[in-house]
């Protein structure tokens, strides 16, 4: 990686404008958020698919990779991501599926009249930390601009009737998120714990919620994937094989 761009297998991120880099939770995200592509594609016609919080366009831009036909929007509020976000859309094979919108996602769900099948977001979750001094980066780390109950709220609103919220949030942030869900009739419907290697606690937890009650019932799909095995760059098995499609180095 360079500090100004990531190249995947088909795409490659410019980064250099954007308060937030490629990581490893939005690639995590991209790869797992509905992984049973043949089922996802029989219950839907035809793709509309939300990023939230699009940064560089790297989820829409995975999001793509997977459902090349499907109709992708990314919505990001800073406007310096946008340009970024719009420019590597553009030098993407998918331009024509993509539109960048420039807007604040709590406005733009208020107002969308669209419904979406997938709404994929990697979204801000400091919420007590003290802030970076960098004020682009206060608004992609911190919720202030994004507090979680508007982001489920608008999600509830512009999720289609079958559609799926997939999230990826710290364990505390996770769980909290995933108790309020209900509230906004959101359940969870699968569920991914993460641990950097085997050793350490889980980290990082991905969750995909959907308007089906039936599935709060003790009927949601627990997973667990370790990164790496021990040592930093020996990556596991499992974790290769969920990211094959888009890491060059697998």
């Amino acid at each position: 990686m360079g500090n100004d761009f990531f190249r995947f297998k088909q795409f490659t991120i410019r980064q250099g404008g954007a308060a937030m880099k490629v990581g490893v939770d939005s690639v995590l995200l991209g790869a797992w958020a509905c992984t049973d592509h043949t089922s996802f594609l029989a219950s839907h016609s035809s793709l509309r698919i939300l990023d939230v919080g699009a940064g560089t366009g790297l989820l829409a831009l995975m999001a793509a990779q997977r459902y090349p036909d499907a109709a992708i929007d990314a919505v990001e509020i800073d406007m310096d991501a946008c340009r970024q976000a719009t420019d590597n859309v553009a030098n993407s094979p998918w331009s024509s599926h993509i539109r960048v919108i420039c807007d604040d996602f709590i406005n733009y769900a208020k107002h969308c009249p669209l419904r979406y099948d997938l709404i994929i977001s990697n979204p801000p979750y400091f919420t007590a930390s003290l802030k970076p001094p960098d004020a682009k980066r206060n608004i992609a780390r911190h919720n202030d601009s994004l507090p979680h109950r508007c982001l489920l709220d608008g999600s509830a609103k512009l999720l289609a009737s079958s559609g799926v919220l997939a999230i990826v949030l710290p364990t505390a942030e996770a769980l909290t998120l995933m108790d309020e869900a209900a509230i906004y009739g959101l359940f969870v419907k699968r569920m991914l714990q993460v641990q950097p290697i085997p050793s350490k606690p889980v980290y990082r937890i991905l969750v995909e919620l959907s308007k089906t009650p039936s599935l709060a019932c003790g009927e949601k799909l627990e997973e667990r994937l370790c990164i790496e095995k021990s040592d930093r760059s020996d990556y596991t098995d499992e974790y290769k094989q969920l990211t094959k499609e888009f890491y060059l180095k697998f």
